[in-house]
């Protein structure tokens, strides 16, 4: 990339926690450019790519995808979409080895801001994927990926929340709540720091 640093912010936080509709949302008030790990890799899967049954088989184990192939693909879509702009990059990292591989290809070349953690406690995360695959046609949605992907998140995925949290570099969004409730708690803490 070249010498303008585009402004990242991660989003995290458990399946069906809400990262994608809050993220939608921060896009329209703040004009974030939106970048969904998940998204890209199921577009890339559906590519039959190199990388698409691999992919396509980890994301059905509810594992974690290689890093550089995710971070190839978050890079690509930056790039894509103009340096000079605020990123939200959800899904990811989604564990302490993407993050050590993001900052050894990416460190440089951006301006990591701050991680937006969406807090949800687990019944609801699987009520809210319930009423998600009746709706989405999606082929991690389904019971035993969610077993799956809710055992990953808590191994995997809650260690790098907890290493962001104690470099003050975490933002706490209660997520158990209504769409516009969870917004309004996310807009007081953006208009904080931007």
């Amino acid at each position: 990339m070249d010498q303008v640093k585009p402004k990242v912010f991660f989003v995290l936080g458990g399946p069906g926690a809400g990262k994608g509709t809050q993220s939608a949302k921060m896009v329209e008030k703040y004009h974030f450019v939106h970048l969904s790990a998940g998204d890209l890799l199921r577009e890339e899967r559906s590519k039959k790519t190199q990388n698409a049954e691999l992919i396509e088989e980890i994301i059905k184990n509810g594992q974690i995808v290689p890093s550089h192939i995710t971070i190839e693909l978050l890079q690509s879509a930056m790039q894509a979409n103009g340096l000079n702009k605020m990123f939200l990059i959800d899904g990811f990292p989604r564990n302490q080895e993407n993050y050590d591989v993001w900052i050894k290809l990416m460190g440089d070349k951006v301006e990591f801001k701050k991680l937006f953690y969406f807090e949800c406690d687990e019944q609801t995360l699987k009520n809210r994927i319930k009423i998600r695959a009746q709706e989405s046609g999606r082929s991690d949605d389904n019971d035993e990926t969610m077993i799956k992907r809710l055992k990953t998140y808590n191994e995997s995925t809650r260690p790098i929340i907890q290493y962001f949290d104690s470099l003050s570099q975490c933002i706490h969004i209660k997520a158990n709540k209504t769409v516009d409730e969870v917004f309004q708690e996310i807009s007081m803490k953006l208009d904080e720091i931007l």
